[in-house]
């Protein structure tokens, strides 16, 4: 039984991975957002805690944001780091 959790866990974390790595520069996606298109509604804060554990570059994980608007936490640099990534990117303006 704890192989069978830890491989829906494992696809669990590959469909996340694999929506937030197709967010396009100049966009975001909430951690909502993304649960649901993963296939997992309802699991925005498991989104968030993958995404605070995220540091393959290849996953963009400062374009997924809060549902209320605000940008939230960047295990990269803070949230003032994240935001101007997401101004670079065109997806916030100044």
């Amino acid at each position: 039984m704890h192989k069978k959790l830890k491989t829906h866990s494992s696809n669990f974390a590959e469909r996340v991975r694999s929506v937030v790595a197709k967010i396009p520069k100049g966009s975001v996606m909430t951690y909502a957002g993304v649960a649901k298109k993963a296939g997992y509604p309802g699991a925005a804060r498991a989104v968030g805690t993958l995404m605070a554990h995220n540091f393959d570059p290849k996953i963009p994980c400062h374009r997924v944001i809060r549902s209320d608007g605000k940008i939230g936490e960047y295990n990269r640099g803070g949230p003032a780091k994240k935001r101007a990534l997401l101004i670079k990117e065109g997806a916030l303006k100044k």
